[in-house]
């Protein structure tokens, strides 16, 4: 959240640049402001002019509430004051807006030296909280702040006790009308704020009484309409009627001559008040949300006009009178239907904003070329094609947001806009970057995702600026090379025949490759032997073309599923293997259908091929109706889940048709009190979900290993998809020579014997390569992006080393995830036999058995592989016995312990800080292999404290839900995620229970119980409703580790809800899941309850449904992360 502004602050000259992310505010026990819904802005003259990520958006932030802003912890609150003292603590926040409005500047200039009170009681709701009452002397109180106190009356006397009032605030109560104070105080009053309240009409004595008022604010009510009387206002100077009901504006409005500010936004006008083209000394004017549809020709007499919002007026097209508003700085005509801009547009030479986002622009507007003054320039969700080369002479440019429109290059001339700092190309159609794009070296907010970027390479393109201009800095000193090598992934159930498929089509066909061989009674390769586990082959597949395969047999064994995630990466080509032998209708989920869910979700527009084996054991006709079969439940599967998606998407946008307090009020609506910002991420995730399809390739290819002519079709298969550059445009992407040579060293002797190589090591082949030291990050950033090793630069643990063996470390993943007891018992006696030296943890285990000793040996190994196979643990010096032929120093086992804790696959039970004690043990748990344990929950269920004590606990519950599917392994590397966080844990299969401090928290996994039920993920703690916080601060790194994970999987549909406590207390088997977007959004001011839709009569305390701070909660990735912030 960021912090109420100071109370005063000079005028900033021109402009201040604002830091990327504001700081959040202190924390204290004061009360958080909660931001408006999108596209609102609070009283006007309050705060900073909204800043440049609000604007985009066209929403606003909450401006300062003033005077006594802040509330207290559970006490009356009487604070006292003079200038800045009832002020947010913003401390040394200069850079926090770029612009201040000049209308607050005057506001805090008014009241700069006024003596402030401020009067409430927490919490207001409270039935038992007594009625406000004054202090004994207010005669010297000239700045009263009454807001946040659920009042419908003001205080018996007040009128006669405030002889000096001049600010009155009272937003945040329950008043209908004004109250009658109001009057008896309205001459001395020169500022009024009664927003956020159940205001239905105005009294015109009340509004004739307020002749000296200069700020009046009565937004977010329910007015109908204004009286006439507000045209008396001659003082008037700033008024803000947002948010209300208001279908047009009283005539006497014109009289009001020195008015400077008028917000009329979110209200239900349906046509440009010509009352307004009267006020000639209006400077800022919003007048969004709005069904205006058109603009006056004569808005041109609005010429002191500096900012204008007109976000979401359903306008066409802009009026040539328009183009006369010469003094326009700021100009938001976001969320529009124009398609183009008058040619005059070209006069507002003072224009430095302009927000074009979402209107049908198909060309870039030539109009603004030349605006040589324009600093912020937003145009993203159009439909624009290509960019001019004349923008180079927008010199000024600071910040360019062309995101998701369908741009497929950038000229050349961009890289002349030295002076960027944000810009947001995603979501479009760029494969190349114009040469020198580094040049932009002030740009710090990039985003680039979702472009089919070819040069530079995507990995380098993701990583930012600097490693663009590293690239192409290198690409221009070294000779440009061409490495056509694409990643193929073979997946299936097991025993589905990738195994001989894999052979078959890599091995060399000596009677394939004969001019007379006999190619219908050719033999296969002989049969393998089953699967080892997941295996890598390189397969040259057209020498030729020079084009390469790099073959990833994934295992189709249960046990492997933790680890094959890591496997599938984007730009891989997908082959997923049915034995359509065994192949039933019936079997199409397990078969089918869960992988093609799998890939999508972990690779979004994967490319997908279906290939069906075993043919020959099939007759003609039922292979036929087998591949069909298949075809036509992909087709199914594919329909359900876009219609299930679609009709998410336009509940979502339903909810976005209401007004947010109207959505707030109603605790049956879909999203209930969900903000609108959360709104419109979640509606850009399912869009994402919707635009980004698995690409499956038809028809499904039955193929025999025993018919060479089908082996050959399917070669020829992969080879053209390979080839199409539309699918696989990387594959055809330049790379620095450098780069190509330091990977090719990296893979010969001596070092590629080596599990690892430190990063010196790395450094040295780099010279070799012809890479300084500066330049050798990027090149090993690309490396391990693209998955050619493994160099992990923000892990303390792992940055001194380069993992380039990916061949090794598989094989030792493979130890670890075959259950088979006698297999890992037999390593174990192999690991033993022969060992002499006492190395590492001075387990007798390494020595050499003494004669007679070697049964006692075997026991001891046997149990051993018991606990592992049912409890997942493992000692360090019997893992060193099961990786003997992998490994062959103890920093290798270390190092290789850390990377499995890196992956997620281990935790250690026990790490010592320092070295460890001589006869100590230190043990590793593997959480996919729990089994039977049972955790104790005990003091969970009884609800019961550490000591044993019985007390009355409210309980929080995050519930994740899985619609389609659940990604393999998640649970397991969750599991070791948190054990950072934990104590006293305790696992299960499907639960852990653990403590944080000393607060309970139960972790559990609930499979589908049907094919129409969801796997489900909660997390959970308990405390006494006065010490929920604790729970809160207990469950709040767990959630966000969570949604770490869930950024691996880009594709995944997921949703949170906040189970009610209350439905939970009566053991309801279906308790009302508030929307889990609330965990992201600050507690609502003034409400201390909500309701439970399941009983209307039910309420639930807010401190039971939000965090104390919001946390960050979204149903995306990081890959999704900037595209769904526009």
């Amino acid at each position: 959240m960021r912090a109420a502004p100071p109370a005063r602050r000079p005028r900033p000259r021109r402009r201040r640049r604002r830091p990327r992310r504001a700081p959040r505010a202190p924390r204290s026990c004061s009360r958080r402001r909660r931001p408006p819904a999108a596209g609102a802005r609070p009283p006007a003259a309050l705060g900073p002019r909204p800043r440049a990520a609000e604007r985009r958006r066209g929403g606003r932030p909450e401006r300062a509430r003033g005077p006594g802003a802040a509330g207290s912890c559970g006490r009356p609150r009487v604070a006292v004051g003079r200038g800045r003292a009832m002020a947010g603590k913003d401390g040394g926040d200069l850079r926090a807006a770029r612009l201040w409005r000049d209308a607050a500047l005057r506001a805090r200039k008014l009241r700069g030296n006024l003596r402030q009170l401020t009067l409430g009681a927490e919490p207001p709701d409270s039935p038992d909280a007594p009625p406000l009452a004054l202090p004994a002397s207010l005669a010297d109180v000239e700045v009263l702040n009454l807001g946040n106190n659920g009042l419908d009356e003001v205080p018996d006397g007040l009128g006669a006790a405030l002889g000096s009032l001049r600010v009155l605030v009272l937003r945040r109560n329950r008043f209908a009308r004004l109250p009658a104070a109001v009057a008896e105080l309205g001459p001395r009053l020169t500022e009024l704020d009664v927003s956020h309240n159940r205001l239905s009409a105005l009294g015109a004595e009340a509004v004739s009484a307020l002749r000296e008022l200069r700020k009046l604010n009565l937004s977010h009510n329910q007015l109908p309409a204004l009286p006439a009387q507000l045209g008396a206002l001659a003082h008037l100077e700033e008024l803000d009627v947002s948010f209300n009901r208001l279908a047009h504006l009283p005539d006497s409005l014109s009289c009001l001559l020195r008015l400077r500010t008028l917000d009329v936004d979110h209200n239900q006008l349906t046509a440009f008040p010509r009352q307004l083209l009267q006020l000639a000394a209006l400077e800022e004017l919003d007048v969004s949300s709005n069904r205006l549809r058109g603009l006056p020709e004569d808005i041109s007499a609005l010429r002191a006009l500096k900012i204008l919002w007109l976000s979401g007026a359903e306008l066409g097209t802009l009026p040539s009178g328009f183009c006369e508003l010469a003094s326009l700085e700021s100009l938001m005509l976001d969320n529009n239907g124009l398609r183009a801009l008058p040619a005059q547009f070209s006069r507002l030479q003072r224009l430095k904003m302009l927000n074009l986002s979402s209107n049908l622009f198909e060309e870039f507007p030539a109009a603004l070329l030349p605006l040589a003054g324009l600093e912020e320039l937003y145009l993203s969700r159009n439909q624009l094609t290509s960019v001019p080369s004349l923008i180079s002479g927008l010199g000024r440019l600071l910040t360019l947001w062309l995101d998701n429109n369908r741009i497929r290059y950038l000229p050349d001339s961009i890289v002349e806009l030295t002076g960027l700092e944000e810009l947001v190309l995603q979501g479009n159609q760029i494969a190349v970057l114009p040469d020198n794009f580094g040049q932009l070296s002030r740009v710090g907010l990039w985003k680039i995702k979702d472009n089919p970027l070819i040069q530079p390479p995507y990995e380098v393109c993701m990583k930012g600026i600097p490693y663009i201009a590293a690239y192409q800095k290198e690409l221009a000193h070294s000779q440009p090379a061409v490495q056509p090598r694409l990643k193929l992934l073979l997946m299936g159930h097991k025993a589905a025949g990738k195994t001989l498929l894999r052979h078959c089509l890599t091995e060399e066909r000596a009677e394939g490759n004969q001019g007379g061989g006999d190619k219908e009674k050719s033999s296969p390769p002989s049969a393998p032997s089953a699967s080892k586990g997941i295996e890598v082959t390189s397969w040259t597949a057209d020498a030729s073309r020079g084009l390469r395969f790099i073959v990833y047999d994934l295992a189709g064994d249960e046990s492997y599923e933790v680890i094959q995630p890591f496997f599938l990466s984007p730009g891989a080509l997908y082959v997923l293997v049915v034995n359509l032998a065994t192949y039933e209708p019936h079997r199409f989920p397990s078969t089918v259908g869960s992988f093609l869910h799998r890939v999508g979700a972990r690779v979004p527009h994967a490319v997908v091929c279906i290939v069906g084996t075993h043919a020959d054991l099939c007759a003609e006709r039922e292979l036929e109706e087998k591949c069909l079969d298949i075809h036509r439940q992909i087709a199914l599967q594919e329909k359900h889940d876009a219609e299930g998606l679609s009709r998410l998407a336009r509940v979502v946008d339903e909810a976005l048709a209401r007004d947010f307090e109207l959505r707030s009020a109603s605790p049956h609506a879909a999203y209930y009190g969900v903000s609108d910002k959360n709104l419109r991420r979640r509606k850009a995730h399912f869009q994402y979900l919707l635009n980004h399809r698995l690409q499956i390739l038809s028809p499904v290819l039955p193929v025999s290993c025993r018919d060479p002519r089908q082996l050959q079709r399917l070669r020829d298969k992969l080879l053209s998809v390979a080839e199409h550059r539309e699918i696989f445009p990387n594959l055809h992407r330049v790379l620095p020579r450098s780069w190509q040579v330091l990977e090719e060293l990296h893979f010969q002797p001596p070092q590629a014997q080596r599990l690892w190589l430190s990063w010196w090591d790395s450094a040295r082949l780099g010279l070799q390569a012809g890479l300084t030291e500066d330049r050798l990050q990027s090149a090993l950033s690309y490396l391990h992006e693209s998955g050619k090793l493994l160099y992990f630069e923000d892990s303390p643990a792992l940055k001194e080393h380069v993992f380039h063996n990916l061949t090794r470390l598989i094989d030792i993943l493979n130890v670890f995830f075959q259950r088979d007891p006698s297999l890992l018992l037999h390593k174990l006696l192999l690991g033993t036999s022969g060992e002499g030296e006492g190395e590492g943890e001075g387990s007798p285990l390494l020595a050499g058995p003494a004669p007679g000793q070697e049964l006692l040996r075997a026991t001891q190994l046997h149990h051993y592989v018991e606990g592992f196979l049912l409890h997942g643990l493992l000692p360090a010096h019997v893992i060193r016995l099961l990786l003997k032929p992998h490994i062959q120093a103890q920093q290798d086992l270390q190092l290789l312990l850390e990377l499995l804790e890196k992956m997620g696959l281990c935790y250690c039970l026990n790490k010592p800080k320092g070295k460890p004690l001589n006869g100590s043990t230190v043990w590793y748990k593997f959480p996919c292999y729990v089994q039977n344990e049972v955790p104790h929950a005990e003091a969970w269920i009884n609800g019961t404290n550490l000591a044993g004590q019985s007390f009355v606990a409210e309980q929080l519950q995050i519930e994740y839900s899985f619609p389609f599917t659940f990604p393999p392994g998640l649970f397991a590397r969750y599991s070791v995620q948190i054990n950072s966080h934990v104590v006293h844990r305790s696992d299960g299969k499907l639960q852990i229970f653990a403590y944080r401090g000393k607060v309970p928290v139960v972790v559990s996994y609930r499979p589908a119980r049907g094919v129409l039920q969801p796997d489900t993920l909660s997390i959970a703690s308990h405390a006494s409703l006065p010490n929920i916080w604790t729970a809160w601060q207990a469950i709040t790194p767990l959630v966000e580790e969570l949604n770490v994970l869930l950024q691996e999987w880009p594709g995944l549909h997921y949703t949170v809800h906040i189970l009610c406590s209350k439905c939970l207390k009566r053991g309801s088997p279906n308790p009302h899941a508030f929307p889990g977007e609330l965990l992201s959004q600050p507690r609502p001011e003034g409400v201390a309850e909500i309701i439970c839709p399941k009983n209307g009569s039910e309420r639930v305390n807010v401190a039971l449904v939000y965090p104390p701070t919001p946390t960050v909660i979204s149903p995306c990735s990081k890959y999704l992360h900037t595209f769904l912030e526009n």
